[in-house]
Order: C-alpha cells, then structure tokens, then sequence
C-alpha cells in the first residue's frame, strides 16, 4: 500500500504558517509511523521546488523531504495525461496540474488513497480507483 500526497499536503506538512499545517502534519506524521510508503506526482515535486525558488520555502528542506520521506515520485505517462483529461473534461473547475496529480494517483496501482485539500476532493470522490482524503 502507499498513499499519494498532492501538494497542498506537503506544503501543509513544511509550512506551519499554512491553512493545512496542524492537519498535514498529523496525517503524515500518522502514515510514517505506520511505516506506509509515501508517492508524490513529479508534478508535485515540481510545484514544491518552484515555490522554494520563489522564496516561499527552503530548498534543502524541501529536497530532504522528497528524498527522506517520498519513495518514488509517480510520472507522467501517455496513460496519465489521458486519464487527466478525462478527469479535467468531468470537472470544468479541476485545474490541469491537480487533475495530472490525480490521475497519477488513479493509475499507481500500489496508491490505495491520495491526501489533498478539500477543494480538490470535492466532487473527485468516488471516480477514482483510490481513496481521496481531504484535509480541513
């Protein structure tokens, strides 16, 4: 088994000033503890490096993250990239980036649950082959 992590999750897990913070942190903390196997989209990783370049976050913090606690980063495949826009075509406000990190997590078959925010989950429930748990 292994859950996927969107990136509201980690940014909620390294920022403690951010909305997700309290929450991520208790979730991931929980998963490491129960020693599961943590997957990240490359798309996510993109996005956290991006935001350490752009001053929001420490770089070697974020680096140490991906390589400390992330097993592997799921890629974007041919398969991926369609399952993304089926998704993406089923819900107009699904950002193409977020629905790349679902469909990463739809088609991983070792991903049994993907963590995001609430905004992301809703209405996603139930049209993939995992898990979806928001954070609130």
């Amino acid at each position: 088994m292994a859950v996927a992590l969107d990136s509201n999750a980690i940014i909620g897990f390294l920022d403690r000033g951010d909305v997700f913070h309290d929450a991520a942190d208790a979730r991931i903390r929980e998963l490491l503890a129960q020693r599961v196997a943590l997957r990240a989209s490359v798309i996510t990783y993109s996005e956290l490096l991006t935001g350490a370049k752009l001053g929001h976050h420490d770089e070697a913090v974020v680096r140490g993250f991906f390589d400390d606690l992330v097993g592997s980063l799921m890629p974007i495949e041919r398969d991926v990239a369609e399952r993304a826009a089926e998704l993406r075509g089923e819900r107009r406000s699904l950002r193409m980036p977020d629905a790349l990190i679902l469909a990463g997590a739809d088609l991983d078959p070792e991903v049994e649950l993907i963590i995001c925010s609430d905004r992301i989950a809703k209405g996603i429930s139930g049209r993939l082959s995992c898990e979806v748990e928001a954070l609130s």
